[in-house]
């Protein structure tokens, strides 16, 4: 054999040896939840979780600062560990150690909020009142938000969607707010997150989990809704829902074609978007068990038309939630919907539904009532929203003490024609914003039939009376789609502070009793 021959030989052999090794498979390397990397903010005052895969039987340290813990892989290559509860500050390094290690940098400790809902939630600070002046005045390094990607799912993920075009790298990864990233920010959480970042001087983490025109069934797991004879209806009627609006029928004609081309396709049958537990599958499962504070949630606008139903549903996800991250009953801060003329009628009793949710503990609700827009569902001024709902969580869970929501109905009396209400929250005093007299109240007797009321505010109560009505049995306020311009309040100090929750005195079947 010549040494042309024998030196093709000898590069042949080496590249079968080449190609037989790297057929072997390497050893799996220690991975993460995209919600761990670089600029991340971790929850102080708790036991941290941190949890990954690796190689099964493979030993995981986890190092924090002075705080190391160590464990070891499952059968399945699962691991998660706690460390001791974290300090406030930063910035700090994370190690992750195994056959490999991972290097976060740029870790801040502070308060963490789960921030989700519908469009109103998901709506961006670039889209919010003054945006210009807000993005320009963007510069919180200590304020962070991790946006995940939508997704739907049929079964809980382990870990969120990632960002997969050029336009959408911002997702499932850290950002810090500067006024290049911050047109991004869900507007309602930044201006939330604002507030608790100057009130409190400590770095706020927000996991934004936002879809618009989402129902609350699609956020709430399976499980919970079968738990309920009530709610387990809705695993079997939740195509009927898309009829209620028109927008909706049209969504939900172009998923059912979407069906038959899968069918003839033969792949998978898509998922609805408000389907039951699809975006709680994809879009909060793989958060837990990340340490929160707590969670912020604008909801209900997809919901109206189901109302009475909702007063079981919404507690029933704060429940879910709550369980699967095993937190206790961590706080829950919800905005109350905005007035807007939905031309419905049912906008009040979503109201109605929402404010009952506040009997279960440590939960709170920012009223929007007063700041909406007749003609847009999507107000802009989400500054003040932010601050109503940074003034519960400072209140409720911060402990400062100050007026941090509108007077909510209480109980009523009647003497002759006139009936006395009485009210919880009424801060330091009940008031008129803008002057005399207090308008959206309504009274009516056995008849049910709704007048125009007189009331006045005498002390710490509303009188109502008409002289239409001799013998009053009801008395409403607010009750309508948009009930602009209604102006009870309460007062911080010597100023109006936050306006009444609408409500109504009976308990007479409304428009959405019936709605299964």
């Amino acid at each position: 054999m010549n040494a042309k021959a024998l030196r093709f030989l000898e590069e042949l052999l080496l590249f079968s040896l080449l190609l037989a090794f790297s057929a072997v498979p390497a050893a799996a390397d220690v991975k993460l939840p995209r919600l761990f990397n670089d600029h991340m903010v971790l929850q102080c005052g708790m036991r941290t979780p941190v949890w990954g895969w690796a190689d099964p039987g493979e030993k995981v340290r986890v190092e924090f600062g002075t705080r190391i813990a160590e464990t070891t892989a499952d059968k399945d290559g699962k691991w998660m560990l706690r460390l001791a509860p974290l300090d406030i500050g930063g910035p700090f390094e994370l190690l992750v150690s195994g056959k490999n290690t991972i290097l976060i940098k740029d870790v801040l400790v502070g308060e963490v909020w789960l921030c989700s809902g519908q469009s109103n939630m998901a709506m961006e600070v670039r889209s919010c009142l003054n945006a210009e002046e807000e993005i320009a005045a963007a510069n919180f390094p200590g304020i962070r938000q991790f946006q995940v990607k939508r997704i739907k799912a049929g079964e809980p993920l382990d870990d969120v969607a990632t960002g997969d075009r050029e336009e959408q790298q911002w997702l499932s990864k850290w950002i810090v707010c500067n006024p290049s990233t911050v047109i991004h920010f869900t507007g309602a959480g930044y201006f939330f997150a604002r507030e608790l970042h100057k009130r409190l001087d400590v770095p706020i983490g927000l996991i934004h989990s936002s879809w618009g025109g989402t129902t609350a069934e699609a956020w709430t797991a399976t499980a919970a809704l079968e738990a309920d004879p009530e709610l387990k209806s809705i695993l079997q009627n939740w195509p009927d829902y898309n009829n209620d609006e028109e927008w909706l029928k049209e969504q939900y004609s172009n998923f059912v074609a979407e069906i038959e081309q899968a069918k003839r396709q033969g792949r998978p049958a898509p998922l609805y978007f408000n389907q039951p537990a699809v975006l709680y599958n994809g879009m909060i499962a793989p958060l837990v068990p990340y340490s929160i504070r707590g969670a912020i949630w604008y909801q209900g606008e997809s919901n109206v038309f189901r109302a009475f139903q909702y007063r079981k549903l919404f507690p029933a996800l704060i429940r879910n939630w709550r369980g699967a991250w095993g937190q206790g009953e961590f706080p829950f801060l919800f905005v109350q919907l905005a007035n807007f003329e939905a031309g419905t009628g049912r906008w009040p009793e979503l109201r109605e539904a929402q404010a009952m949710t506040l009997s279960i503990p440590n939960t709170g609700m920012a009223s929007a009532v007063d700041i909406g827009e007749a003609q847009d569902i999507h107000p802009k001024n989400k500054q003040e929203l932010g601050r109503r709902l940074a003034l519960a969580a400072r209140a409720l869970v911060y402990k400062e003490k100050l007026v941090y929501s509108g007077p909510v109905y209480k109980s009523m009396t009647v003497e002759g024609d006139k009936c006395y209400l009485s009210f919880t929250h009424p801060g330091d005093g009940l008031t008129v914003k803008g002057g005399e007299p207090l308008k959206w109240f309504t009274i009516a007797g056995e008849d049910k039939k709704f007048v125009p009321a007189r009331a006045w505010i005498m002390g710490d109560k509303v009188i109502v009376w008409s002289e239409a009505v001799a013998q009053p049995v009801a008395v409403r306020y607010a009750w309508a789609d948009n009930p602009e311009s209604a102006n009870l309040y309460n007062k911080a100090g010597d100023q109006a502070a936050l306006p009444a929750s609408p409500f109504r005195t009976d308990d007479w079947p409304g428009l959405t009793a019936d709605r299964k």
